[in-house]
């Protein structure tokens, strides 16, 4: 690092921060917990998991999330220490930051836009194949041409028009959701954890009255042969379903964020997010079996793969107005994380000079960055309407592998750089589980590029535009550094 000062800590000169530099220390590891599977549980387990069995790992999708879990593991590990040094709300940015520099800042804050504000489209899209599929439970049938998105297509020259006008429900979602967020809305721990509640009993009611029913034929072949194609089934499906189902374990970084809060961060970091990665990981894959073991997952790839398949099963019909009650609820409550998550950020960035300081406006009453989230959800808004959720997805899980691994890279950095700074938690064998961390996550990258190629054309887009936008603007107003970190004395 270029920018080191002689301080014996890590410092923040906005004293704006001061309020959250020194948070009350009231969360225990079952909280934290709470907040891990609040966070992580949603658009995966209801809509990815059928998508990525039908299209690329037949019933060995289950072993896809336990690769994409161990990943997070690693990862997540190295969002514990960063957090427990550095009390921001930008996460992955400001830690890139600190050990990078602002080149590679911008780079994995433009990337965490697809972490938030495409995952708020992509999971707000989920969320409209259940309400669809809720309301035709109560006999309405929702027009189609209004539930489906007009464009579909695996890249740039494939995509075409469907003959549908927009997905209105996702539409509404976000802008209902977005309302909120403007006028200042908190969410308590109370809150968080009836979510929680809803969202786990739904899937322990799933898992339950669905393994009694699940057949072993369906299983077979676990493993489906290749059909000459990377992620097209075989070992490779597994792989590029690795990389997709990576997208249902988007939130656990939420838990390494509560540092300051944590009574114990030494003790209760690591146990929150490993507790809730097991947790979750252990419901994702008895989920896996149910769904891919009471029908034929050949025909999970619809919108509300738990609902379709559980509605196969005529003694199980009662349960699919919960499951899609509970998918509402689970999706609903993403989305709102993620759109408040990427309003942040955009705070953040403008804070630091990044973005225009539009962005850092705080609405005189509500006291909310409102210029930020009429622009998050206007974006969002448009995306969800247009795309389907599949493509939003695959770029989202690209966008935050991104972020993973440069959070793992820059663990290693300070490792160097600053050995001996105040780290409230320390990863044990940092030097396995950091690059391990950076394997597995760029294993999940490649796979994902491999199996589909449009994927990596949209990510280079997508960087372009992030290079013009950080020339014309970032590189004159943005500092070189922000945060120190240096050894004590």
């Amino acid at each position: 690092m270029t920018d080191m000062a002689e301080d014996t800590d890590l410092t923040q000169p906005d004293p704006v921060l001061a309020s959250e530099i020194h948070l009350r220390r009231t969360l225990g590891p079952f909280s934290l917990i709470m907040i891990g599977i609040g966070s992580i549980i949603g658009a995966g387990i209801f809509v990815i998991a059928g998508n990525a069995a039908a299209e690329h790992a037949g019933p060995a999708v289950l072993l896809s999330f336990v690769i994409a879990g161990v990943g997070c593991f690693f990862a997540g590990l190295c969002y514990a220490e960063f957090a427990s040094m550095i009390p921001e709300s930008g996460s992955s940015y400001t830690y890139a930051y600190a050990t990078m520099g602002r080149s590679m800042a911008w780079f994995i804050g433009w990337n965490m836009v697809l972490e938030y504000l495409v995952s708020a489209a992509g999971v707000a899209a989920g969320w409209s194949g259940y309400f669809v599929s809720l309301l035709h439970e109560f006999g309405f049938n929702f027009p189609a041409t209004f539930a489906n998105a007009p464009l579909e297509g695996t890249g740039f020259q494939h995509l075409h028009l469907t003959g549908d006008i927009m997905n209105l429900p996702a539409v509404v979602l976000i802008a209902g959701l977005s309302a909120f967020l403007i006028v200042g809305v908190q969410e308590s721990a109370r809150f968080n954890g009836l979510m929680v509640l809803i969202k786990v009993g739904i899937v322990l009611l799933v898992i339950l009255f669905g393994l009694p029913y699940v057949h072993t034929a369906n299983l077979h072949p676990f493993i489906p042969p290749n059909e000459g194609q990377w992620g097209k089934f075989g070992v490779s499906g597994i792989l590029a379903a690795s990389g997709m189902i990576f997208f249902a374990y988007i939130g656990f970084e939420a838990v390494s964020v509560a540092a300051q809060e944590a009574k114990n961060p030494k003790r209760d970091l690591p146990i929150g997010i490993l507790g809730s990665l097991f947790i979750c990981t252990a419901l994702y894959v008895l989920m896996a079996v149910v769904l891919t073991g009471i029908t034929d997952w050949r025909t999970l790839d619809v919108p509300d793969p738990v609902s379709f398949a559980v509605g196969k099963i005529a003694a199980l019909k009662w349960l699919v107005p919960w499951i899609d009650v509970g998918a509402l609820v689970g999706l609903a409550s993403v989305t709102f994380v993620s759109l408040y998550g990427q309003s942040r950020v955009f705070y953040s960035m403008a804070r630091d000079g990044f973005l225009p300081p539009a962005f850092s406006a705080i609405h005189k009453r509500f006291r909310t960055p409102h210029i930020g989230t009429y622009i998050t959800s206007g974006v969002a808004i448009f995306l969800a309407a247009a795309f389907p959720f599949d493509v939003l997805a695959e770029l989202v899980s690209v966008g935050t592998l991104l972020a993973f691994i440069a959070v793992c890279a820059g663990v290693m950095i300070l490792r160097v750089t600053a050995p001996r700074a105040a780290r409230q938690f320390r990863i044990a064998y940092v030097w396995f589980v950091a690059p391990a961390g950076v394997i597995v996550c760029t294993l999940m990258m490649i796979s994902l590029f491999l199996s589909s190629p449009d994927t990596l054309s949209r990510l280079i887009v997508w960087t372009g535009i992030g290079i013009v936008i950080f020339i014309a603007y970032g590189y004159w107003h943005a500092a070189p550094s922000k945060w120190t970190v240096t050894n004590e004395d």
